[in-house]
C-alpha cells in the first residue's frame, strides 16, 4: 500500500506495511474508536479518531465505533448521542460496525468463569480499602490476599451468586490471579469485576455486575476482529495485562500501538475537569465555544476539514508534546480564506453623516464576495449619506503612523469613495457620537479620479439599510499557557474576559438572510458564525478566529532565528 499524500508516513505505518509484508492477519488492517460514554468528545479525541479511521481507509481496511459502556454510573444515553453526531461530523463512517461493550457482557462473563476453572481468577472478599493497601507500592511487592487460594468451586459458586445480585455492591470482587510481586502493579492480581447495583442505560438491570475496563477493554477488540488497537500512550502500561488476558484464554490478540495524546496550551482536556467547568457555570455547557470539545469547536465555527489539516499537520509521535493553541487556529484560518463570503459589519458602530451627498440619493455599490474564489460572485451593497464606521476608525488626536480617519484626513471606504472627515459632534460628556465628512463623487469604486493616494481603506455600513445582531467574540478561557502548572485550582487561571458580547453592531442588509451553521468572513475583523440559537430578526454571531495569524508569524520568527 502506498501512503496517500493527504496522511503522512509514521511509525504506525511502517508497523503495519511491516505487518502486511509478512502476511500477518492475512493482510487485513481493522481499527476502532472505543470512546467512553461519560462526557462529550473533545479535540485530542478527534486525534484518536482520525488516526484510527484514515489508517484504516487508506489501507482499505474497516474501522469500528464501540462505546465501552462498562460504568453505568457515569454513562449516559445523551453522551452515546453526542458522540455519534460528532464523529459523523468529523467525516467519518463506521458503516454498519456500531457496537457496545454491553454487547459482550454475556462472552465476557463467560471468559471470567473459564479463567477460574484454569485457577486464574479467584473472588476476593477484603474490602476496598484492604485491597488498595495489600496492593503495595512502585517499590514493595504486594501481598497476598487470604481469599487467593480459595477452590475452583468456591469462586464458581461465589461469582455465580454475585451475578444473581445475591450480595451488596463492595462485598465482592473478581480479580486475576497473576503476580502481587510484578514489577508492573496492574499485574498484581486486577480486579476484572465488581458489584454495581445500578441501572445501565442499555442493559437496563439485567446486570448487577459490571467488568473493569482493563478487562473488557482486550475482550472487546478480541471478539471484534480488531487488527490494530491504537491507543494513547497512558495506556501503555496497560498492554501487558491485555495480552495475558488474551493468551491465556487462547484468544485472538490485537496489536496494540500506543502514540503521544494531543495537549493544547491556554485549555484542558480532562473530561472531570471539563464537567467541573461546566457544573460550577464557569461555561454555559458541553458546546460552550471556548471548550476543546468537538461540539464547542462546531458552534465556535471550526470546520471538519479544518481539524482533520491540524490533526494531519501535528503528525504521529511517541513523545508527549504541547501544541500551540494558534496551529490550530492557523489551520482553520486557512480553510475559511478559501471558502467563507466577505461582509461588512461594524462591530462598534460611530455615525457618519456625509454633508455634501445629496439626502435623498441612494445607491447600489458592487462587492467582492470572496477573492479568493473567483466563482463566488458579487453582491450589492447600499451607501447613501449616512453611513457607519468602527469607533476605532477614528482619532480625534491620532499617534504618529495612525492612517486611518481622523480630523482633515482622507480614507477610501471599500468599494465605495474617498471621505475626508470636517468636524467631530460630541454628547455632553464629551463622547464623540458623530463624525461630519464630505466625499469625492469623482473617487467612485474607491479608486482615486487625480492618482492621489490615501494610505488607509475602511469598512462600513449604509446606516439606513443596516440590520442589528449580537456578536460574540472570544479568547482562550484561560490566562495561563498551562493552567494546571499552579499549586491551586486550574480555576484560578480562568480568564475574565474568555468572551465579550457586542449587542449595538451594525450588518450589511445582507446578512438579514443569514442561517444558522453558515460561516462569513467579516471584513477586516475575523471569521463568524451564525450561532444555533440565531432565530428571524435575532441573528448571534460567534467568532470563530481573528483575521491575524499568529502561526504564520511564529514560523517567520523561527526561520529567522534559524538563519541567524
Amino acid at each position: 500500500m502506498e501512503n496517500s499524500e493527504k496522511s503522512k508516513s509514521n511509525f504506525i505505518r511502517d508497523i503495519i506495511d511491516n505487518d502486511i509484508m509478512e502476511g500477518k492477519n492475512n493482510g487485513r488492517v481493522h481499527t476502532r474508536f472505543p470512546p467512553e460514554p461519560n462526557g462529550h468528545l473533545h479535540i485530542g479525541h478527534a486525534k484518536a479518531i482520525l488516526v484510527n479511521y484514515k489508517i484504516a481507509q487508506d489501507y482499505h481496511g474497516k474501522f469500528n465505533l464501540r462505546f465501552d459502556d462498562t460504568n453505568p454510573l457515569k454513562e449516559d444515553e445523551e453522551y452515546v448521542n453526542a458522540i455519534i453526531k460528532d464523529i459523523k461530523w468529523l467525516g467519518c463512517d463506521w458503516e454498519d460496525r456500531l457496537f457496545f461493550a454491553s454487547d459482550y457482557f454475556e462472552q465476557m462473563y463467560n471468559y471470567a468463569v473459564q479463567l477460574i476453572k484454569a485457577g486464574k481468577a479467584y473472588v476476593d472478599s477484603q474490602t476496598a480499602e484492604e485491597i488498595k493497601q495489600n496492593r503495595g507500592t512502585v517499590t514493595k511487592p504486594g501481598i497476598n490476599s487470604p481469599y487467593r487460594n480459595r477452590s475452583v468451586e468456591e469462586n464458581l459458586d461465589l461469582f455465580e451468586k454475585m451475578k444473581n445480585g445475591e450480595y451488596t455492591d463492595g462485598e465482592h470482587v473478581l480479580r486475576g490471579k497473576i503476580d502481587m510481586a510484578s514489577a508492573n502493579m496492574l499485574m498484581r492480581d486486577p480486579l476484572m469485576y465488581r458489584i454495581r447495583h445500578d441501572h445501565h442505560h442499555r442493559t437496563k438491570g439485567k446486570w448487577c455486575i459490571y467488568p473493569m475496563y482493563d478487562w473488557a477493554h482486550g475482550l472487546e477488540d478480541s471478539l471484534e476482529g480488531i487488527t490494530h488497537s491504537l491507543c494513547s500512550l497512558e495506556f501503555q502500561t496497560h498492554r501487558p495485562l491485555y495480552d495475558w488476558f488474551l493468551l491465556e484464554l487462547g484468544i485472538h490478540k490485537p496489536q496494540q500501538i500506543e502514540f503521544a495524546r494531543l495537549n493544547l496550551n491556554y485549555t484542558v482536556m480532562s473530561k472531570r475537569k471539563l464537567l467541573r467547568l461546566i457544573e460550577e457555570n464557569i461555561v454555559f455547557g458541553w458546546d460552550d465555544p471556548r471548550l476543546p470539545t468537538i461540539a464547542g469547536l462546531r458552534r465556535r465555527g471550526f470546520t471538519p476539514e479544518s481539524i482533520h489539516s491540524f490533526i494531519d499537520e501535528v503528525g504521529v509521535a511517541k513523545a508527549h508534546s504541547i501544541v500551540d493553541y494558534a496551529r490550530l487556529e492557523h489551520s482553520v484560518r486557512e480553510h475559511l480564506n478559501k471558502i467563507t463570503q466577505r461582509r461588512m459589519v461594524v462591530i462598534d458602530p460611530l455615525k457618519v453623516v456625509i454633508e455634501n451627498y445629496p439626502a435623498e440619493k441612494n445607491e447600489v455599490l458592487d462587492a467582492v464576495n470572496n477573492p479568493e474564489d473567483e466563482t463566488a460572485g458579487s453582491r450589492k451593497v447600499p451607501f447613501s449619506r449616512e453611513l457607519y464606521i468602527e469607533q476605532s476608525d477614528f482619532m480625534e488626536d491620532p499617534p504618529n503612523k495612525y492612517y486611518r480617519l481622523t480630523v482633515g484626513r482622507e480614507v477610501r471606504l471599500r468599494y465605495a469613495y474617498f471621505i475626508k472627515c470636517n468636524k467631530v459632534i460630541k454628547d455632553s460628556d464629551g463622547n464623540i457620537v458623530e463624525l461630519r465628512c464630505t466625499y469625492d463623487p469623482a473617487s467612485k469604486g474607491g479608486k482615486s479620479p487625480d492618482g492621489r493616494k490615501v494610505k488607509s481603506t475602511l469598512h462600513w455600513v449604509d446606516a439606513q439599510k443596516a440590520i442589528s445582531a449580537e456578536i460574540r467574540m472570544y479568547e482562550h478561557l484561560f490566562t495561563a499557557p498551562d493552567p494546571e502548572s499552579d499549586e491551586g485550582s486550574f480555576t484560578d487561571n480562568i480568564n475574565p474576559n474568555s468572551i465579550t458580547v457586542q449587542k449595538k453592531c451594525k450588518l450589511e442588509p445582507s446578512l438579514n438572510k443569514a442561517k444558522p451553521g453558515e460561516r462569513y468572513q467579516f471584513e477586516r475583523k475575523g471569521y463568524f458564525f451564525v450561532d444555533d440559537d440565531s432565530a428571524e430578526n435575532n441573528l448571534i454571531f460567534n467568532r470563530t478566529v481573528t483575521l491575524r495569524d499568529n502561526w504564520k508569524r511564529i514560523l517567520k520568527q523561527n526561520k529567522r532565528h534559524k538563519n541567524i
